[in-house]
């Protein structure tokens, strides 16, 4: 048995959303709105940025799903390697920030006293 996700695991969504049917409706309704097709971005952009997002989260279904749909809208593997690398270099320029971040709060903090 494996404890990874699995593909086979989207079958139970009708089930997770039987479950919390308040929550799964308002998910979906804003699943469905952020996918429109009438907005100021147009579709193809909206999955690079969804594609994006999934690849920084890790999230295998989102990559699954929003991969597909790009290649659907006509993304290119140089296209979807460009993405994957600025995801990357974001993500790594967030753990930088993070860094300095981290820098100003230990500066800050009060000094460590040894022996209380």
């Amino acid at each position: 048995m494996s404890h990874y996700q699995s593909p086979q695991d989207l079958q139970n969504a009708p089930a997770l959303a039987r479950l919390a049917p308040t929550e799964a409706s308002a998910f979906l309704a804003y699943d469905h709105a952020v996918k429109r097709t009438d907005g100021a971005i147009p579709p193809k952009t909206r999955e690079w940025i969804a594609l994006a997002v999934a690849l920084t989260t890790q999230c295998g279904y989102c990559l699954d799903v929003h991969t597909r749909a790009a290649k659907r809208l006509g993304t290119t593997r140089q296209e979807l390697a460009e993405i994957a690398l600025i995801a990357g270099a974001v993500r790594a320029g967030a753990t930088v920030g993070h860094g300095l971040l981290a820098l100003r709060l230990f500066d800050e903090a009060p000094p460590q006293t040894i022996g209380r």
